[in-house]
């Protein structure tokens, strides 16, 4: 198999950092993505290289482009993104603007600059890194959805297009929460955020709630970036398909969440998934957070007899 060309978005940490290194390792990958240097080690230069990109600039995007040769890229891993969190009163119009210039239309930006390539060359791959949040809403997290909202419903309207007559692929990549620098770092700022534009039982239920079920649900279920890369991993190399013909669109990293984004599907008025969701977070919150330890404790001592068996030299 001939060398790829993989263009990685948003790699200074977080998942876009864990799968350009995982790729970096593959030879038959050339991996060229954000900063990197601290991570790419012997890879710099060989099989990674670093470029400089905002995908909030249109310039930034195509001098990138420009400089790879051919402007050939065989994958485009749409990974640059960021959060908000907090009560909608909270937060300015002009931030709302700025994280749906980045997660949606930074993402837009991208493919109008290597689809026309791909569809001359009849292949090609965009992977794009979205979020469960894209499939389900999420208290206080309104406008980060929509985002992702978005994001899945131009992925979805320009699958078909792309899998014919243009025989390219699209995968969504859809984590729950993620252990980074990103969340670590979007929950310190929540912490210390005003909630004086808010009214006080909204400000108390945000701070005293969710962001105490927020720890709990990460510290439970979160995944690290290297699950994510791995699973992301699948979809770039080797392009495996559960049937031939029949690429998947959606790759869902965390089985925990898809329970509660059946609910949606289950019934289409919204009325089961808007109930469970009400009473998770209000009602028995209590039950949910002893949950959430004891998954916890289960995943950790899972841990230990994985680590154990790797010492024994069971794989």
């Amino acid at each position: 198999m001939s060398p790829k060309t993989v263009l990685i978005t948003g790699c200074s940490s977080g998942i876009g950092l864990a799968l350009a290194v995982r790729l970096a390792k593959d030879k038959q990958n050339v991996s060229r993505s954000g900063a990197l240097a601290a991570a790419a080690g012997p890879a710099l230069g060989q099989t990674l290289e670093i470029k400089q990109l905002d995908v909030c600039d249109e310039g930034s995007i195509r001098a990138c482009l420009d400089s790879i040769p051919g402007r050939h890229v065989d994958i485009l891993v749409s990974n640059a993104g960021v959060g908000m969190a907090g009560p909608l009163e909270c937060q300015s119009l002009a931030a709302m603007q700025s994280l749906m210039d980045t997660n949606f239309f930074g993402l837009v930006r991208l493919v109008k600059e290597v689809l026309p390539d791909m569809k001359r060359r009849r292949g090609g791959h965009i992977v794009v890194i979205s979020s469960i949040m894209g499939l389900q809403g999420i208290v206080f997290n309104d406008i980060y959805a929509a985002s992702k909202f978005a994001v899945e419903g131009f992925c979805e309207s320009l699958v078909v297009q792309a899998l014919a007559p243009f025989p390219g692929r699209i995968s969504l990549v859809e984590p729950g929460p993620v252990m980074t620098e990103f969340e670590v770092k979007l929950y310190e700022e929540a912490e210390r955020a005003d909630y004086s534009r808010t009214d006080p039982e909204t400000a108390d239920i945000f701070t005293n709630l969710y962001l105490r079920n927020s720890k709990d649900i990460f510290a439970s279920l979160g995944q690290s970036p290297e699950d994510i890369a791995e699973v992301t991993g699948w979809g770039v190399a080797p392009f495996p398909t559960p049937q031939p013909g029949s690429p998947w669109l959606r790759w869902a990293t965390n089985a925990a969440y898809t329970p509660m984004a059946a609910l949606k599907h289950a019934d289409p008025s919204g009325a089961l998934m808007t109930d469970a969701f009400y009473k998770l977070v209000f009602k028995y919150d209590a039950v949910l957070r002893l949950s959430l330890r004891a998954i916890r404790l289960l995943r950790w001592k899972a841990q230990k007899v994985k680590e154990g068996a790797r010492l024994l030299g069971f794989k």
